[in-house]
């Protein structure tokens, strides 16, 4: 009985191409274990059926930019690792109609960009693109983020005005935001690169207390439908 080797030295063996087209071969999609898809190159074999499906390419596969829909309480993932088990673990959203098939490859070495605070819900970006990575983490490229609001309180007479031209709280010079009212407790708020705290220190700076908060556009990027807990690729014609 022979030491397990990794899958992708068994493919290049078997099927008589090289280590980085077996690489491919495997990451695609394309290469079953005694029935099962792996898409871990790694992945040790000893005697097991390995099968190279029908119709294999070993083409590489393109970076890919996700937006989640982060549930409120839970954190975003800050390393590449950590992002990806929270992108695997969340479900693929049915209505997505960017036509990819969800590849283990598509959660790696996943960047989160302009995450929101735990406990705020809302669209969230995560991405192996460069040009998408550096137009999100540019400090001079101030995309407009638009949030929902949910406010408990009075506020006080002329403050959304206020916003609007920049106010003062606890010391802090706030940034300039528009905000209107979507019905008598929930505002709509729309301000440039937001730190944390600023949603609701700009609420309290006029009188009101955050209940809860949710981001629903970054630029002109917008969440739409896409379900609490879900996923979707972003799609070619997409800019931000």
């Amino acid at each position: 009985m022979t030491d397990p080797i990794r899958l992708s030295k068994r493919v290049a063996e078997q099927f008589g191409c090289s280590r980085r087209e077996a690489e491919l071969y495997i990451e695609g999609g394309w290469v079953s274990v005694d029935g099962q898809t792996i898409e871990t190159p790694f992945f040790k074999v000893g005697a097991q059926r390995i099968e190279l499906m029908p119709g294999a390419t070993a083409t590489e596969l393109p970076p890919v930019t996700l937006l989640w829909h982060k549930p409120a309480g839970v954190p975003v993932a800050d390393e590449p690792a950590a992002a990806q088990r929270q992108l695997a673990n969340a479900p693929h959203w049915a209505g997505d109609d960017a036509r990819l098939t969800p590849r283990e490859r598509h959660f790696a070495r996943q960047t989160a960009l302009l995450a929101v605070e735990p406990d705020a819900s809302g669209l969230v970006v995560f991405s192996q693109q460069r040009e998408v990575i550096r137009k999100l983490a540019d400090p001079r490229d101030k995309l407009e983020q638009e949030f929902i609001v949910e406010v408990a309180g009075e506020p006080e007479p002329g403050g959304l005005e206020l916003l609007a031209k920049g106010i003062g709280h606890r010391g802090k010079i706030l940034p300039k935001a528009k905000a209107s009212w979507q019905n008598e407790t929930r505002l709509r708020i729309v301000l440039k690169a937001p730190h944390a705290g600023d949603i609701r220190q700009l609420c309290e700076a006029i009188g009101l207390q955050v209940v809860n908060c949710k981001r629903i556009r970054i630029g002109r990027l917008s969440m739409a439908k896409l379900p609490v807990g879900e996923w979707r690729f972003l799609a070619e014609n997409e800019r931000f």
